[in-house]
C-alpha cells in the first residue's frame, strides 16, 4: 500500500478526545471506507464510513492516520508533522440552526490558515480558513457539534482547540391546540430535526401582563390552571439536549373556552320566534358574545347576541328545536360548551275553523293547519258552555264533539299541540248553537184545500227560546213560513197538491236549525163539478164529472157507492167512471171523491142520488092457452128490485097494440106467470116485457108469440053432395075460414042418419064399422090441405070436390062404395089440428069443426052384377092410375117448387129414401164390416159436384179471401155481396144451401180470415141474417181455426156495420151471444144470435149425438121466430165439414117429421151439389145416420117425441115453448 500525504486526496481531521478517535475525511474524489484507516499503535483499523469514521482509543497511546488512496492505493501519513501556536477564545459568534460563526484568537505566532474541523456524533467535517472567523453552514439543527481549530503552519498545524456547539433547535412546526377548554389547553406540534427525540420543549404562556412556562418533553402539551374565556399567548420553544440552547419559539394565540352558559330558558315561546335568555359567571364575560346554534331535524342555523338573551325568529310553528348557546370570546372564534335547551315552537293557530256538521248533541268541527309539522300535531278543543268548560282532544284536524245539550250555545277553543303535548298554539274558537232536536209528532192537525194547520211537539230545554221555520216544497218551488210557538198554519196552497212541508226549531241565533222533521202531504183536492150520470144502465151507472185543478192529471177518483146501509167504492183515473155490479131498479147515492197521487188524501165528496134501471128478463117464455085467445107470459124474477112490469102485446100483421101491467115479482127468481087479456086466435105477436121501478123502465124483452089455435069457424054452407053412380056421390065444399088457425085437413063424413048428432064422437068411426053395423056415420076421406088432387080430390080456387065411394084409403079410413038405394048426407070437418090415434082420428085432441050436413040424397039402384063387377073393375083401375098420379103429381109439384130458386140448373138430387120403420134393419146393414155399407155411399159421394165451376174463387184478386185452397164455392150458389159497401168485390166464400123448406134456408161460409171479418158482417147486415151457427173454436190444438169476429164488451165497427154484446151466456158445451148490429148513416138495427158450440173435437165427431141434436133444436126454435126470408148462417173453419154435418142433421130431422122418409145419401149429395165436400169426412157421414137411428129409437122406445123434449128442454134459451101438438107427425107446433 502506498502512502499520500494527509491533504491528498482527502483532508482529515483529527480530533483526539480521551475515549475516542473521530476522524472526518472531505473527499474530492470517491471515498470509501477501504480507503481510509484509523491507526493507534499496533491496533486493527476502525471501519470508517463515507464522511466519517470513529473509532475507539486507548488512553496512552499514540495515533496516526493515513488516507489511502482509492485510486492507486497510495497511503498519506500524518506523522511527524510541525505544529504552530493554537488558537484561543474560540467562541460561537453566532449559532443558528444550520450555522454557526465562530471567531478565535491568535497569538503573535500566527498561523497562516486555519483548518476547521467539526463534526456530530455520526461524521465529520472540515474545512480551512485563512481568517479568524468563519460561519460553518449546513449544519443539523439542533445537533450538538464538536468544533476543533487547528491553527496550520507550514507543514505543520498545532493541537486544535475544541468548541462544542448545539446548533439551535428548527421552530416547531404545525403548532396548534388540540383541544381548547376552559381552564386548560392542550397543544401539539411537529418538529423534523433529526435530534428532536433529545428535545424538551418550553412553552411560554402569556396572559396580559403574566407569563409562565410549561414545560413538556414531548410534541405536546397541556396548559392548565387557565382562565375561561381569556386570550393567551402560547410560545413553544424547542430546547435542545443541553437544556439551554433554544431553537425559535412559535406562538399561538388563544382564547380558553368560556363557561358554558348557566340557567338557559326560554323566557317567550312563540309560533316562529322563541326568546332565549341564559346567565354567565366568567369574568370575561363582557367581552363575550354568544352563537346561539338553532337546531331542527337536519337544518341548523346560528343567531348571534351580544347579550345574555336572544330572540330567535323565523322559526317553523309547531317544530321543535334544539337552542345550544356557545358564549363565544373576543376573537370570535372561540366557543365555550354549548347550553342546549328543546322547545317546540308554538303551532299555528288553526285556520277556517268551522262545524262541518252541527248536531243535536254534537258538533263535527274542522280546521286547517298550514304549519309543515302538523302532522304530528294534536288539539285540544276547550269546550265552554255558560260556566262549564271541559277539554277534548283529537288527533286529526277534525273533532266530534258529543254529549252537548240541544239548541245551546257552546264556545269550541281549538288549540293546537305539539309533539310534546305540552305546547300549544294560540286559540281559534267559533260559538255555534247545538242544533235543535227534530221537533217531534208532526202531523196535520187539519188538511185543506189551500190551507194546512201543522201540530209538533219539541223536549229541548232550550225550547223556550225557539222558533221555527216551516219549509214549504211544491216541486221546485219552496218558500218559508215562520213560527214562534209549536203549529202553524200554512196557506195559500194549490189544491190537490203534494206538498212537503219540513219544520226545522231554530235555535236563538235565529241561525242555527235542527234537523227538519217531514211530513209530506196533499192538500185536498177540491171537490168535483158538474157530476151527472151520462148513461144509467141496469147493473151500471156512467158518471161523469170536471175537476179544474191544476194538479187534476194526476187525480184518481174515489167513487162511494151507498145502497141503503151498504157502501162499497170504485176507482177511477179519468173524469168519468163506470160503475157496475149494481142492483138493478135501486137507488144509490154515488159519491165523488177526488183523490190525490198518494191514494188518500181525498176532497170534499160531491154525490148524486139514482136509481139503476130495474133489470130486464132475462127471457120469457110464452105459451098459448090450448083453445083460448090468450097467452100465458112465464118468466123469471129479475135481479133486483121492481114495482111491477108493463107488457106491451103488438100483433106483427096490424098496428095493434095493448099494454097490461103485471105485479112485481115475489122475489129474485121466483117464476112468475102472467096471463094475457083475450088476443086473437093464430095470431103472432111480438110481445115486450118491461120491467118497472120507480119510474124508470127497463131495455125492452122481445118475444115474437103465438097464440093457440082453435077449431076453425062454423062454416055456414052445408057441402053441396051430388049423386055419381048408385055407390058414389060427389061431395063440394069451400075452404074454411082459417081465422082460427090454417086448416090443417078436413075429413069428408057420411052419414045416414037424418037428425043431428055430435059428430067429433064419430070421428074415429070408419067404413068399416059402417059396413059392419057399428055406427051410421062414419069418416070416408080425409083430405090434407097440401094434398096433391086424385081421382077422389081436385080443388080450385077454393072449392073442394070429393068422390065418395071410390074405394081408396087414406090413413084408416076407407073410401068404400056406397049402399044403392039409402040416403046418404055429408058434411065436412075442418081441423086446424089433426090427431091420428091407431092411424085414426082422435076428435077430443083435434081441434075441428063441422060443416051443416047436405041434405039427403038417395043413391039409385045398382045396375046389375056384371055392370057392377065391370064397373068395379074400372073403378079399380081407375084409382091405381089416380093413385100413381097423385103420387106422380106430387113430386111433379115439389119439383116445381124447388125450381124457384134462382140457381135452378144444378142438377135433380140422386136419392136413397128409406121409410123411418125401415131404416134400422138399414142402418144395421150399412153398418156391419166396420161400416163397409156407409164407406160405399160416401165413396159414391165424391163426386158430387166437383165438375162446377168457380171461376170467382180464383180470380187474383179473391185467393187471399180463402182459408183453404181445396175450399172454393161454386158460382152457380155463392153468395154475392153489394159493391156499395165494401169496395173489395162482391166476393165471400160462402154459398146459399137448401133447407127443408126453402132453397136458400142457410148459408154455408168459411170461418173469417182477419181480411174478411169487414166481409162476413156486411154478408149478415145484407141477406137479413138474425141466426149465426158457430161450430168451432177460433183457436184448436194451437192452430187459428177462426178469427175473433165478435166484440167482447165495448162495441166495434166493421167496415160501415156497428156491432155491440148486448149478453152471452156460456155454458159447457156452447155458449150463446146476442149482438145488435147497425149500419153506419141508418136508422135501422137488429139483433144477432150467435149459437157457438164448442163441444166438437177437431178431428172426428161429438162423441154422443144427442148433444148436438139438442143444440140443432135450439137452433131451430130460435129459428122459427125469424123472419122467413132470414137464412141461417152456419160456419165452422172451412165451413163444409162441421158445417155440412150441422145443416143436414136439420134436413133430416124436418124430412122424418114431414114425410116420414128418411133419405141421408139424397140429402148430403144435395149439398155437395151447393158447396163442395159438404159432410166432409166419412165419419161425420156415419154420424148422420147415426143420429137419424138415436132419434128413431128413442121416440120408439119412450113413446113421445124426442124432438118434443129436447125443446123443452131448451125452452130455458128461448122465449117461448113447444105449443101443444108439437112434434105429431104433421111437425105442428105453435
Amino acid at each position: 500500500m502506498r502512502r499520500l500525504p494527509l491533504p491528498l486526496p482527502c483532508l482529515l481531521l483529527l480530533l483526539l478526545l480521551p475515549a475516542e478517535v473521530r476522524c472526518t475525511i472531505d473527499c474530492t474524489e470517491d471515498c470509501s471506507s477501504k480507503n481510509v484507516a484509523a491507526e493507534q499503535g499496533t491496533s486493527s483499523n476502525d471501519n470508517l464510513s463515507v464522511n466519517s469514521a470513529s473509532g475507539n482509543k486507548t488512553h496512552g497511546g499514540g495515533r496516526s492516520i493515513r488516507a489511502v488512496s482509492p485510486f492507486d492505493g497510495t497511503i498519506s501519513d500524518g506523522s511527524n508533522v510541525t505544529l504552530p501556536s493554537p488558537v484561543y477564545d474560540l467562541k460561537a459568534k453566532y449559532v443558528g440552526m444550520t450555522s454557526v460563526i465562530l471567531t478565535w484568537l491568535v497569538n503573535s505566532t500566527a498561523s497562516n490558515s486555519y483548518r476547521i474541523e467539526y463534526g456530530n456524533d455520526t461524521s465529520m467535517k472540515s474545512l480551512m480558513t485563512s481568517e479568524t472567523e468563519r460561519e460553518i453552514t449546513e449544519l443539523i439543527p439542533g445537533t450538538m457539534y464538536n468544533f476543533i481549530v487547528i491553527a496550520l503552519g507550514d507543514g505543520s498545524e498545532t493541537e486544535g482547540v475544541p468548541l462544542r456547539v448545539y446548533t439551535k433547535p428548527s421552530p416547531v412546526l404545525d403548532l396548534k391546540t388540540e383541544y381548547v377548554g376552559v381552564t386548560s389547553v392542550n397543544l401539539t406540534w411537529e418538529v423534523n430535526d433529526n435530534a428532536s427525540n433529545s428535545y424538551t420543549y418550553r412553552i411560554e404562556v402569556t396572559e396580559d401582563m403574566t407569563v409562565r412556562n410549561v414545560t413538556s418533553t414531548d410534541h405536546k402539551a397541556e396548559i392548565t390552571d387557565l382562565i375561561p374565556g381569556t386570550m393567551y399567548n402560547f410560545t413553544v420553544f424547542a430546547v435542545v439536549a443541553d437544556n439551554e440552547t433554544e431553537g425559535e419559539g412559535r406562538s399561538i394565540d388563544l382564547y380558553t373556552k368560556p363557561s358554558p352558559v348557566l340557567d338557559l330558558k326560554a323566557e317567550y315561546v312563540g309560533v316562529t320566534s322563541v326568546n332565549l335568555t341564559w346567565k354567565v359567571n366568567d369574568t370575561a364575560s363582557n367581552s363575550y358574545t354568544y352563537r346561539i346554534e338553532v337546531t331542527e331535524d337536519m337544518t341548523v342555523r346560528n343567531v348571534t347576541s351580544t347579550d345574555h338573551k336572544a330572540e330567535i325568529t323565523d322559526l317553523i310553528p309547531g317544530t321543535m328545536y334544539s337552542f345550544t348557546v356557545f358564549a363565544v370570546v373576543a376573537d370570535n372564534e372561540t366557543e365555550g360548551e354549548g347550553r342546549s335547551i328543546d322547545l317546540y315552537t308554538k303551532p299555528s293557530p288553526v285556520l277556517d275553523l268551522k262545524a262541518e256538521y252541527v248536531g243535536v248533541t254534537s258538533v263535527n268541527l274542522t280546521w286547517e293547519v298550514n304549519d309543515a309539522a302538523s302532522h304530528s300535531y294534536t288539539y285540544r278543543i276547550e269546550v265552554t258552555e255558560d260556566m262549564t268548560v271541559r277539554n277534548v282532544t283529537s288527533t286529526d284536524r277534525k273533532a266530534e264533539i258529543t254529549d252537548l245539550i240541544p239548541g245551546t250555545m257552546y264556545s269550541f277553543t281549538v288549540f293546537a299541540v305539539v309533539a310534546d303535548n305540552e305546547t300549544e298554539g294560540e286559540g281559534r274558537s267559533i260559538d255555534l248553537y247545538t242544533k235543535p232536536s227534530p221537533v217531534l209528532d208532526l202531523k196535520a192537525e187539519y188538511v185543506g184545500v189551500t190551507s194546512v194547520n201543522l201540530t209538533w211537539e219539541v223536549n229541548d230545554t232550550a225550547s223556550n227560546s225557539y222558533t221555527y221555520r216551516i219549509e214549504v216544497t211544491e216541486d221546485m218551488t219552496a218558500r218559508n213560513v215562520t213560527s214562534t210557538d209549536h203549529k202553524a198554519e200554512i196557506t195559500d196552497l194549490i189544491p190537490g197538491t203534494m206538498y212537503s212541508f219540513t219544520v226545522f226549531a231554530v235555535a236563538a241565533d235565529n241561525e242555527t236549525e235542527g234537523e227538519g222533521r217531514s211530513i209530506p202531504i196533499y192538500t185536498k183536492p177540491s171537490p168535483v163539478l158538474d157530476l151527472k150520470a151520462e148513461y144509467v144502465g141496469v147493473t151500471s151507472v156512467n158518471l161523469t164529472w170536471e175537476v179544474n185543478d191544476a194538479a187534476s192529471h194526476s187525480y184518481t177518483y174515489r167513487i162511494e157507492v151507498t145502497e141503503d146501509m151498504t157502501v162499497r167504492n170504485v176507482t177511477s183515473t179519468d173524469h168519468k167512471a163506470e160503475i157496475t155490479d149494481l142492483i138493478p131498479g135501486t137507488m144509490y147515492s154515488f159519491t165523488v171523491f177526488a183523490v190525490v197521487a198518494d191514494n188518500e188524501t181525498e176532497g170534499e165528496g160531491r154525490s148524486i142520488d139514482l136509481y139503476t134501471k130495474p133489470a130486464s128478463v132475462n127471457s120469457f117464455w110464452c105459451e098459448p092457452v090450448a083453445k083460448q085467445p090468450f097467452l100465458m107470459l112465464k118468466w123469471k124474477c129479475p135481479s133486483g128490485n121492481s114495482s111491477g112490469f108493463k107488457i106491451i102485446i103488438s100483433n106483427i100483421s096490424n098496428s095493434g097494440k095493448n099494454e097490461e101491467d103485471a105485479p112485481p115479482c115475489m122475489g129474485e127468481g121466483s117464476e112468475e106467470t102472467f096471463k094475457t087479456k083475450s088476443l086473437d086466435y093464430f095470431t103472432t105477436y111480438n110481445v115486450t116485457i118491461i120491467t118497472v121501478s120507480n119510474g124508470s123502465e127497463s131495455s125492452p124483452v122481445y118475444g115474437l108469440c103465438h097464440t093457440s089455435i082453435t077449431d076453425p069457424p062454423h062454416p055456414s054452407e052445408a057441402p053441396s053432395v051430388k049423386v055419381v053412380s048408385h055407390s058414389s056421390l060427389s061431395v063440394e065444399f069451400s075452404d074454411f075460414d082459417s081465422l082460427y088457425g090454417p086448416l090443417k085437413a078436413y075429413a069428408v063424413m057420411i052419414t045416414t042418419e037424418q037428425g043431428y048428432e055430435s059428430l067429433k064422437s064419430k070421428l074415429n068411426n070408419t067404413y068399416r064399422d059402417f059396413k059392419k053395423k057399428k055406427t051410421t056415420t062414419y069418416v070416408t076421406y080425409v083430405i090434407e090441405t097440401e094434398q096433391a088432387e086424385s081421382p077422389s080430390f081436385h080443388s080450385q080456387n077454393g072449392k073442394n070436390i070429393v068422390n065418395v065411394g071410390k074405394g081408396n084409403t087414406m090413413y084408416g079410413y076407407e073410401n068404400g062404395p056406397l049402399i044403392p038405394l039409402l040416403s046418404y048426407r055429408a058434411c065436412v070437418a075442418g081441423f086446424t089440428n089433426i090427431t091420428f090415434m091407431a092411424n085414426v082420428i082422435e076428435g077430443e085432441d083435434s081441434y075441428v069443426s063441422f060443416s051443416p050436413c047436405s041434405e039427403p040424397v038417395l043413391l039409385p039402384q045398382d045396375p046389375g052384377i056384371i055392370a057392377g063387377v065391370v064397373i068395379g073393375c074400372l073403378l079399380a083401375i081407375f084409382a091405381v092410375v089416380a093413385i100413381g098420379g097423385f103420387i106422380f103429381w106430387r113430386r111433379r109439384r115439389k119439383d116445381k117448387r124447388n125450381t124457384e130458386v134462382s140457381f135452378s140448373p144444378i142438377k135433380v138430387k140422386k136419392s136413397k129414401m128409406i121409410k123411418v120403420e125401415n131404416f134400422e134393419s138399414y142402418f144395421k146393414k150399412q153398418q156391419a164390416d166396420s161400416n163397409c155399407g156407409f164407406a160405399e155411399e160416401y165413396e159414391e159421394l165424391k163426386s158430387a159436384g166437383v165438375h162446377q165451376p168457380k171461376f170467382a174463387a180464383e180470380l187474383p184478386e179473391n185467393r187471399g179471401k180463402n182459408r183453404y185452397n181445396n175450399v172454393l164455392p161454386y158460382d152457380i150458389s155463392r153468395v154475392k155481396l153489394s159493391n156499395e159497401s165494401s169496395g173489395t168485390g162482391d166476393y165471400i166464400n160462402a154459398n146459399y144451401i137448401p133447407g127443408y123448406n126453402s132453397k136458400k134456408a142457410f148459408i154455408a161460409a168459411q170461418g173469417p180470415l182477419p181480411n174478411t171479418i169487414d166481409d162476413f158482417w156486411q154478408m149478415i147486415w145484407e141477406k137479413n141474417i138474425y141466426s149465426i151457427v158457430m161450430l168451432t173454436k177460433c183457436m184448436e190444438q194451437a192452430r187459428t181455426k177462426c178469427e175473433q169476429y165478435w166484440p167482447d164488451k165495448q162495441s166495434k165497427t166493421y167496415g160501415d156495420i156497428m156491432v155491440t154484446m148486448v149478453s152471452e151466456i156460456v155454458l159447457p158445451e156452447w155458449t150463446i151471444r146476442d149482438f145488435t148490429v147497425e149500419k153506419s148513416n141508418t136508422p135501422e138495427s137488429h139483433t144477432v144470435r150467435q149459437f157457438h158450440f164448442t163441444s166438437w173435437p177437431d178431428h172426428g165427431v161429438p162423441e154422443t149425438t144427442d148433444l148436438l141434436i139438442d143444440f140443432r133444436h135450439l137452433v131451430h126454435q130460435y129459428n122459427s121466430q125469424n123472419p122467413v126470408d132470414s137464412p141461417t148462417l152456419v160456419h165452422c173453419s172451412a165451413g163444409v165439414g162441421r158445417t155440412g154435418t150441422f145443416i143436414a142433421i136439420d134436413r133430416l130431422i124436418q124430412q122424418m117429421e114431414m114425410e116420414n122418409t128418411v133419405d141421408v145419401y139424397g140429402v148430403v149429395y144435395d149439398l155437395r151439389m151447393h158447396r163442395p165436400l159438404m159432410v166432409q169426412t166419412e165419419d161425420q157421414y156415419v154420424f148422420l145416420n147415426q143420429c137419424v137411428m138415436d132419434i128413431i129409437r128413442s121416440q120408439r122406445e119412450k113413446k113421445t117425441d124426442l124432438i118434443y123434449q129436447n125443446m123443452t128442454a131448451m125452452a130455458i134459451y128461448e122465449n117461448f115453448t113447444p105449443g101443444p101438438g108439437f112434434g105429431k107427425a104433421n111437425g105442428y107446433h105453435a
